[in-house]
């Protein structure tokens, strides 16, 4: 890991309306380092998650991947990031690999399909190639959304709720995809709602409430029910 902050969120204010929810939020995340996104609900994390994905633009301030604006450069940040929301995002009527086909086109340029086999592959869902996404569960779904992660480098990975509704071997594989690309250099952002498992990965711990970063603290070290005292002092809502 090095001090090189890949993203950089510097005094974001997002509001809507009169309703400010992101308030002076300011957060780095360096190459190979991962920083898990905490806080109750309508805290802000999709939002922030979203302004730096270039999905939505900030009141004020900025946010930056790469050295790169998030607002005045989208389309070249779009090109290191990896971005995936909190639902699945995948066309019923198409096959898992029409799917990942479609996707890798919008990401400008269709991926051969070796590429698309191995993508499926990793999310166990080779065999399911050729099925309509709407028979498929919600887990497979999701595992679906996830295998676009792979189908080009990125520098950067914004995941919403990346482990929700996987089942246990999927999220071997998740926790293994992540650690790699983190050995690799990426930097990863992730929002959950999970106090538990799920930080495994995470070098960083961050609470977003009342608008702004009320905690930042390294993982290590923190037992659960560290992370359970930490979380309630410092959210506003806690669970």
């Amino acid at each position: 890991m090095t001090d090189v902050p890949l993203i950089r969120i510097s005094g974001i204010r997002k509001a809507f309306g009169a309703q400010a929810v992101l308030d002076g939020v300011s957060l780095d995340v360096r190459s190979g380092e991962a920083v898990a996104l905490l806080g109750g609900n309508g805290a802000g994390k999709t939002t922030l998650l979203k302004i730096v994905a270039t999905i939505m633009r900030p009141t004020a301030g900025a946010a930056t991947v790469a050295g790169h604006d998030c607002a005045r450069a989208a389309e070249t940040v779009r090109r290191l990031v990896g971005f995936a929301g909190h639902g699945a995002w995948v066309y019923d009527e198409l096959t898992a690999r029409e799917n990942l086909r479609f996707w890798s086109t919008l990401d400008g340029g269709a991926s051969p399909d070796e590429t698309l086999t191995a993508a499926l592959a990793a999310v166990d869902l080779e065999r399911a190639a050729g099925a309509r996404v709407r028979t498929f569960s919600a887990g497979m779904k999701r595992r679906l959304s996830l295998a676009r992660l792979t189908l080009r480098p990125a520098r950067v990975l914004l995941l919403d709720e990346p482990f929700s509704g996987l089942d246990q071997r999927a999220r071997k594989w998740l926790e293994g995809y992540l650690e790699a690309f983190k050995l690799r250099g990426g930097a990863l952002l992730m929002v959950t709602h999970s106090l538990g498992r799920e930080l495994g990965v995470a070098d960083r711990i961050a609470v977003l409430a009342g608008g702004r970063i009320s905690l930042d603290t390294p993982r290590a070290g923190l037992a659960d029910d560290d992370v359970q005292r930490l979380y309630a002092a410092h959210v506003e809502d806690p669970v």
